[in-house]
């Protein structure tokens, strides 16, 4: 079964450096921990070609990395760390700014090996972008896009812009919660996240999603609803569906054939008129 953190490997080894010792270390200010999640919402605006969203995340990592290392070499190393390759969906950036911050205590005070970050960097942030991808974009913000077109398809637009400002808020309360969440607990909110089994509710949502989407055609649908009409078109997208699994067709080519094919119907049905005795 799928599910929805990394274990092992990297990660394994990086959540057990240092069991055993209490970590006691200078507490990062309010002031500073709330600079490093706001400046996550700038996390794709240098994005580049050879490091991504590199340089934003060095710049959301700046304040409390100043705050952390006084002393400039190890400062201008713990920055080199966060220079390099990132790239994530930035739903996760929040969280994962967290956890970073929580290992850069530990490695300023000799508790987690630096040797080890990039590798633990790598295998997370690959992972979590996986499931963003899967849950986020291909789940949850379509389910938002569903909702708001039926709301707006049934003549209801204050409830559409009350679903989108309910939906922008809670999406703002799981990145502050996921940030604090990273910080506190480090490695260890992976295995929360494992818990939660977010890939298998993505795929649980999608299911909700072609329902909605059923819904919308049904409110659009041009003149009566013809119940076997619709049990052929339900028959021809499944096999599509599964043509395009089994048989690895390209999905925007068979969608033009089928786009062809419904355009070119009513002519096909007009010449076989013509040449039938």
């Amino acid at each position: 079964m799928a599910t929805g953190a990394p274990t092992g490997g990297p990660i394994q080894a990086a959540a057990t450096a240092g069991a055993g010792t209490a970590v006691r270390s200078r507490p990062l200010a309010w002031r500073t921990l709330a600079s490093c999640l706001v400046r996550t919402y700038l996390v794709g605006a240098a994005f580049n070609p050879r490091g991504m969203q590199c340089v934003g995340l060095s710049y959301a990592m700046e304040p409390a990395l100043l705050a952390i290392y006084s002393d400039p070499a190890k400062l201008a190393e713990a920055r080199r760390r966060y220079s390099r390759h990132y790239n994530t969906h930035p739903f996760w950036t929040p969280m994962l700014v967290g956890i970073f911050l929580a290992m850069e205590r530990k490695i300023s005070r000799g508790l987690f090996p630096a040797a080890m970050m990039d590798g633990v960097k790598g295998t997370t942030i690959y992972t979590l972008s996986a499931i963003g991808d899967s849950l986020f974009g291909g789940s949850v913000m379509v389910l938002w896009s569903l909702s708001t077109i039926i709301l707006l398809a049934a003549g209801c637009p204050g409830s559409a812009v009350a679903l989108g400002a309910f939906c922008f808020l809670g999406l703002q309360c799981f990145k502050a919660a996921t940030f604090l969440l990273g910080f506190r607990e480090g490695l260890g909110v992976l295995t929360r996240f494992r818990r939660w089994d977010l890939i298998n509710w993505g795929q649980r949502l999608k299911v909700v999603n072609g329902a909605l989407l059923v819904l919308f055609w049904a409110q659009v649908w041009p003149g009566p609803l013809v119940w076997w009409e619709w049990v052929v078109a339900a028959g021809t997208l499944g096999a599509t569906a599964w043509a395009v699994n089994a048989l690895g067709l390209t999905r925007e080519l068979v969608g033009v054939m089928l786009l062809a094919g419904y355009l070119a119907w009513p002519l096909l049905m007009k010449f076989f008129a013509m040449v039938a005795p």
